[in-house]
């Protein structure tokens, strides 16, 4: 199992952040994001062909929170953009309409960052995000989150991630999405912060 990675965050002393194989993995990493986003069946086996094929792109990188009993409690994982790819594609034009299509470009994507509830508040998802964006050779990173106050908007605006455009409506989603995008590295907190 991989150590623990320093960070400013505070490492979860129940879990290590390492590299994981998330293909081999997806179903478990599936029952955390259904825990940590309220998904229902139908949507997990929706979920599970789409992280699949996302994971067989030769640039994508993983990475998980593992306790000392093996269970993974979180996990990130991320690709290079690529403008022809469905996500970018429905973004796009919103960037466009706030004069930030650019980041479209040369920017390492996070698809999905999730931690189980029992294991969030503890440091696991700042350590996941800035592990993998650390290990990236991009210049930025971009990401969508639910538009609307959270501690996963809290945390990314923490790093330094700002809002590109807002009321982003992907299609069946329930919910607009904010698209978001941050220089890498990421911002660290101060000491004492």
């Amino acid at each position: 199992m991989a150590a623990a990675v320093p960070g400013e965050g505070p490492a979860a002393p129940d879990a290590e952040i390492g590299p994981v194989d998330l293909a081999a993995r997806v179903d478990e990493a599936l029952r955390v994001q259904a825990a940590a986003f309220g998904l229902s069946q139908d949507e997990i086996d929706v979920r599970r062909h789409i992280v699949l094929r996302h994971l067989e792109h030769p640039h994508a990188r993983a990475l998980g929170a593992i306790t000392p009993d093996g269970r993974l409690v979180g996990f990130v994982y991320g690709l290079p953009n690529d403008r022809t790819q469905w996500w970018s594609t429905v973004v796009e034009p919103y960037l466009r309409a706030t004069g930030s299509e650019g980041w479209l470009e040369d920017s390492f994507v996070i698809t999905e960052l999730h931690v189980h509830p029992d294991h969030q508040q503890r440091g696991i998802g700042r350590t996941l995000i800035t592990a993998i964006t650390d290990s990236v050779g991009h210049p930025r990173s971009i990401l969508s989150a639910i538009d609307k106050d959270s501690p996963a908007r809290a945390l990314y605006h923490s790093l330094g991630y700002r809002d590109l455009a807002r009321q982003v409506v992907f299609p069946s989603a329930p919910q607009p999405y904010a698209v978001m995008g941050a220089p890498l590295p990421l911002l660290r907190a101060r000491p004492g912060a």
